[in-house]
């Protein structure tokens, strides 16, 4: 299976001077866990994720006024549709971190998560199927907070 096939080509963007607060609720309202960051200024698009966002919160700073430009990944690695979810998953695991931002020459095409390779991956070996076949959610065991 190739990046083309499980990746998402929802690409939500995101320019350096918008606040978090509005990074993170285009993330939110289209229920991705990164965005995009295109600088006109920059070297090539970049990218902000949830944990960005998370780590800024925690650090006690005010999502309403610190800007994107302040958090923004830019030694990104970049992505072919071509390559395969093994190679895609390796780049993942060699480099930290749950996001690849899928490129054609010049042009973001998609975004690629590790949600979106075990989903390829779990259909791909009828997991999927055989979960919905058994009746349903399978319990992992997962507990809130009260």
């Amino acid at each position: 299976m190739l990046v083309r096939d499980a990746m998402s080509p929802l690409v939500v963007e995101v320019g350096p001077g918008h606040t978090l607060r509005q990074a993170a609720r285009l993330m939110a309202d289209r229920n991705v866990g990164a965005a995009i960051v295109m600088d006109p200024d920059g070297a090539g698009p970049g990218i902000l994720t949830e944990r960005d966002v998370l780590r800024a919160v925690a650090a006690g700073e005010d999502p309403a006024d610190v800007r994107v430009s302040s958090h923004v990944t830019t030694s990104v690695v970049y992505a072919e549709p071509t390559w395969s979810l093994d190679d895609a998953a390796a780049a993942m695991v060699d480099g930290g971190f749950r996001h690849l931002v899928v490129m054609q020459g010049p042009d973001v095409v998609g975004v690629l998560s590790v949600r979106d390779i075990a989903r390829s991956w779990a259909g791909e070996r009828g997991l999927l199927d055989a979960r919905r076949n058994a009746g349903g959610a399978v319990d992992h065991g997962v507990v809130g907070i009260a």
